[in-house]
């Protein structure tokens, strides 16, 4: 395949998955017809089938993408690296940041599970900003041994919970100030 041909087949990817995520956040992944996004994206039908096998193959694809986006936005900020309870809490700052952008919220943490599956959903988090969380985890926490791995489980729910409340028109220093004490509870628990 010549590059004008690869940069044209991208390129209608990337337009497809745009005009997915806007109907997406707009209307609901269950909401959302076919024929509404392939014209959203300026493409047949066909085209869009081309591309990806089906509507949730392109929900996956739009999610993997936000996920992406929050990865990228927690390893992007400002951080002590010889403090990791402060890189830890400026990541989670961070996350709450990312997950402002419109729609975000609905799409990797309430529509996603829904779509893809617990399990799917987990796993695109586990390469993502659960990856950032658990060497975080890690460095602040040395002694945690074999409770790293549900530690990390459990923290980014509460995160997720946290971002959802947020959203929701929740108090985000509280939120923010909740996850202080959760830190340092579980700090103060492995000293002993």
């Amino acid at each position: 395949m010549s590059r004008s041909n690869r940069e044209r087949t991208e390129q209608t990817r990337q337009a497809l998955i745009d005009a997915g995520r806007r109907l997406f956040v707009g209307k609901g992944y269950a909401e959302t017809a076919t024929p509404d996004i392939a014209a959203a994206a300026g493409v047949t039908r066909g085209a869009l089938y081309h591309h990806f096998e089906d509507k949730k193959a392109l929900f996956r694809a739009v999610v993997e993408g936000e996920a992406r986006a929050v990865a990228e936005a927690i390893e992007a900020c400002p951080a002590p690296d010889d403090a990791p309870r402060d890189a830890l809490l400026a990541g989670a700052s961070a996350y709450f940041d990312a997950l402002m952008a419109e729609g975000r919220t609905r799409l990797l943490l309430v529509e996603a599970p829904a779509v893809l599956g617990l399990a799917a959903t987990q796993a695109i988090d586990a390469d993502n900003a659960e990856m950032t969380l658990r060497a975080g985890l890690a460095a602040m926490l040395p002694g945690a041994g074999a409770a790293l791995e549900p530690l990390t489980l459990l923290l980014s729910a509460a995160f997720d919970r946290a971002a959802m409340a947020i959203e929701a028109g929740g108090e985000r220093r509280s939120y923010e100030e909740a996850i202080v004490v959760l830190l340092d509870s579980l700090a103060d628990h492995l000293r002993r």
